[in-house]
């Protein structure tokens, strides 16, 4: 775990976004698609802390981007090239493209300087969507990656972040994922290798500055 002078630096708020992954009603919501990982989501508390985190980022100006899955209901230009997807086909609750499925969750909130950027296709909340250039216009060297799940999207977050030379951050109390033991396991063996690994509580201790000049 880095020290607190360690991460202060690392979380430049001027240089510093914040990314949350599939943290909407049809994923981590009552009437999830999935359940058990939904339930590993709130019981957990890693909902709840990002949802704390997302509000720190708006007092402190750290930039939101809200990285949202969801299908056309015809299902153009979706991937059908893994068990995952075609899985994801038959399940009771789709994520369509306009429904409350695809909305952020409660109780997160979603400000009007935020970005919420949906995908079609893939696994990758970064590979192939906005969110690079993004972050490259506002002048973004460091991603702190939030949500769900910790078995698919996150470490695909984190890997396509560091791959385009980001400093990655994983509040390990702000993402999850099934079996819930799994998760800690994952972030010891893989995400740490590559990440700085901290706490929610750690990650606001650095927010805690004056609020920076709107970037251009």
């Amino acid at each position: 775990m880095p020290s607190h002078a360690q991460l202060s630096e690392i979380l430049d708020t001027v240089s510093t976004a914040l990314l949350t992954v599939e943290c909407q009603q049809g994923v981590v919501g009552p009437d999830s698609a999935l359940p058990e990982l939904a339930l590993a989501a709130r019981s957990s508390g890693a909902l709840a802390n990002v949802a704390r985190l997302v509000a720190a980022a708006h007092e402190s100006g750290v930039q939101v981007i809200h990285a949202l899955a969801e299908r056309r209901p015809d299902g153009r230009g979706a991937n059908h090239n893994a068990r995952l997807f075609r899985a994801a086909e038959r399940l009771p609750v789709q994520q369509l493209s306009g429904t409350a499925a695809v909305r952020v969750a409660p109780p997160i909130e979603v400000a009007e300087e935020d970005f919420v950027v949906r995908r079609l296709h893939g696994l990758s909340p970064i590979q192939g969507t906005e969110v690079d250039a993004l972050l490259r216009n506002l002048g973004c060297r460091t991603l702190i990656v939030t949500g769900v799940s910790a078995n698919v999207a996150i470490p695909n977050a984190v890997f396509d972040a560091v791959n385009r030379g980001y400093t990655v951050v994983v509040p390990k109390d702000a993402i999850a994922g099934v079996p819930s033991e799994y998760t800690p396991a994952m972030i010891r063996n893989t995400l740490a290798l590559v990440a700085t690994v901290a706490t929610t509580d750690e990650v606001l201790g650095c927010f805690k500055r004056p609020r920076r000049a709107d970037r251009r």
